[in-house]
C-alpha cells in the first residue's frame, strides 16, 4: 500500500513547524528520520493531512552536554550520538545500547527523538531514557514543557505529547559517580525489534533494572541493599508482574523465563562494571 495524499511542509523553523501543529491539531505529523511514521502511514495507520518535516533545523540538531546531562536535538540522527565522542565514558547505557538499534543504514537516517515519540515498547532508546530517569523537552505555542521519562511514557505507541505539541529534545542523565551498566536484548535476527531487552545500573548497593519488550512500555524496578540469595525472587516476581504476551516472536512463558536469566546475568555485569570503575577511579 502507499500513503493516503498528504501535504508536505519543510519547515524552516521551529516557530513555522509550531505555527503548523496549532493550526492543524491532529491532522498534523511531525517527521525527520521517518523510519517508523513512514511504515505506519503506508499501511495507512496513519493518515495524516499535513506532514511537517524538521530533518534539516539546525537548532533542532544539536547533541550537547548541559550539566548534568546530555542533551539531544529532535533532528540528530542515533549515528550521530553513537559517534558522539566520550560516549562511552560519560554514557556508557547509551554506547551498549544504540548498536543494537536495527542497522548502521537505519541508525543515519532515525533520530533520537523520534524513537522516545514512537514510544515502542522494544525499542532501546525508551528503555535507557526509564532507566536512567531522563526526561522529555516538549514545545508548542503555548510554551515550553519538561516531562520525566515515566509521565511521558504512558504505553504502546502512547505518551503525553498533545497534538500542538511537538519533541524538541530529549535529556539522558549522565554517568553517576562509580556506577557501572548494563545492556542485552534477544531478538529473532540482529536488527529486528527487541523480543526483550534488559538494561541495569549497579552503584554503591542499589539496582536499577529496566525490562523492554514485555510490558506496553518500559519497566523500571529498583532495589537497594538486596541479598544475593533474594535477587532470584525479586526477578522471578518482577518476571510474573510483567506478564507478557504470547506473539509469533516467542511466548509470554519464554519471556518471563529471559527475565529471570538475563536480569540476573545484566545486573550482574553492571555491578562488575561498576567495581572496575572505581578501581580505575
Amino acid at each position: 500500500m502507499k500513503p493516503k495524499g498528504f501535504e508536505y511542509l519543510r519547515a524552516h523553523s521551529v516557530e513555522q513547524a509550531l505555527d503548523s501543529l496549532a493550526s492543524n491539531g491532529d491532522d498534523a505529523k511531525i517527521i525527520s528520520g521517518g523510519n517508523s511514521l513512514m511504515a505506519m502511514l503506508n499501511f495507512r495507520l496513519l493518515e495524516p493531512k499535513v506532514l511537517i518535516d524538521i530533518s534539516r533545523l539546525e537548532a533542532l540538531s544539536g547533541i550537547e552536554y548541559k550539566g548534568d546531562y546530555l542533551e539531544v536535538g529532535a533532528a540528530a540522527t542515533q549515528a550521530q550520538l553513537q559517534a558522539w565522542p566520550g560516549l562511552a565514558e560519560r554514557m556508557p547505557l547509551l554506547a551498549l545500547a544504540v548498536p543494537h538499534i536495527g542497522h548502521f543504514q537505519t541508525r543515519s537516517k532515525g533520530t533520537v527523538c523520534g524513537s522516545i515519540a514512537h514510544s515502542d515498547p522494544s525499542s532501546e532508546l525508551p528503555l535507557c531514557l526509564a532507566l536512567l530517569g531522563g526526561s522529555v523537552v516538549l514545545r508548542s505555542k503555548r510554551g515550553e514543557k519538561v516531562l520525566k521519562a515515566a509521565d511521558f511514557q504512558l504505553g504502546m505507541l502512547s505518551t503525553a505529547c498533545a497534538d500542538d505539541e511537538m519533541v524538541v529534545a530529549v535529556r539522558f542523565p549522565v554517568k553517576r559517580q562509580g556506577a557501572g551498566y548494563a545492556f542485552t536484548e534477544v531478538a529473532r535476527r540482529k536488527g529486528d525489534f527487541a523480543i526483550i531487552a534488559i538494561a541495569a545500573e549497579a552503584v554503591g548497593g542499589t539496582i536499577r533494572l529496566g525490562i523492554g519488550g514485555v510490558a506496553d512500555k518500559p519497566a523500571v524496578r529498583e532495589w537497594s541493599d538486596l541479598a544475593t540469595d533474594a535477587l532470584d525472587d525479586k526477578l522471578n516476581e518482577l518476571a510474573w508482574e510483567l506478564g507478557g504476551n504470547d506473539d509469533i516472536h516467542a511466548s509470554a512463558k519464554y519471556r518471563r523465563q529471559l527475565v529471570r536469566r538475563l536480569g540476573r546475568e545484566v545486573i550482574e555485569t553492571a555491578q562488575e562494571n561498576g567495581v572496575a570503575v572505581k578501581e580505575t577511579n
